[in-house]
C-alpha cells in the first residue's frame, strides 16, 4: 500500500512482516510530525487497517 494524502497530510506506511508490526509516518507540507504504531497478523497489514488508522487520526487533529 502506498502513501495516504489529506489536507496537506502525508501518511507513508511502512511495516516489519518478521516482527508484525508496522509504523505510519505522518508528514504535513512534507515535515515529519510524527508516528503513529501499530502491530498486525498475517503476511501484510489489511488496506483497511491502515486507512482506519488514518482516519482516526484525522478526525483526532481536525484534518
Amino acid at each position: 500500500m502506498g502513501a495516504i494524502e489529506r489536507n496537506g497530510y502525508r501518511f507513508e506506511p511502512e511495516y516489519s512482516v518478521i516482527n508484525q508490526n508496522g509504523a505510519i509516518h505522518v508528514y504535513e507540507q512534507g515535515d515529519f510530525r510524527e508516528e503513529l504504531k501499530f502491530i498486525f497478523s498475517g503476511k501484510y497489514p489489511e488496506a483497511s487497517q491502515i486507512e482506519e488508522i488514518v482516519e482516526t487520526y484525522c478526525q483526532q487533529h481536525n484534518i
